[in-house]
């Protein structure tokens, strides 16, 4: 297992836990673009939303409604913003389905 946060998941590598569960874990960015910069990641491993099925219809929700939670739970009631980049064009720098969640300042657009 080379991935690098299939092995956050499991605890091979340490993270800063904010959230987890028995589907996903959230932690915090290593390199954070904003005040709050959260990661939400699935315990399974899927590389990209380019390999995302009708399968994991349950699994993208439940990342999204884990981003809310985690929103409201850092008081970001003034906005946020959840990304998930795809690609080496999109910005993806792991190969592990990961949702960015940031928040505590403006976001501007375009974001890049």
């Amino acid at each position: 297992m080379d991935c690098l946060f299939c092995k956050i998941a499991v605890g091979e590598i340490p993270a800063t836990k904010v959230y987890e569960d028995a589907s996903c874990i959230a932690f915090s960015d290593i390199h954070p673009q904003a005040p709050v910069h959260l990661l939400i990641i699935p315990r399974q491993h899927i590389a990209s939303l380019d390999e995302v099925r009708e399968t994991y219809r349950e699994l993208l929700g439940h990342l999204m409604l884990v981003a809310a939670e985690l929103a409201k739970q850092q008081k970001l009631s003034k906005g946020f913003r959840v990304v998930m980049n795809t690609g080496v064009d999109g910005g993806q720098t792991v190969n592990h389905l990961h949702l960015h969640l940031l928040g505590g300042r403006a976001m501007h657009w375009p974001p890049g």
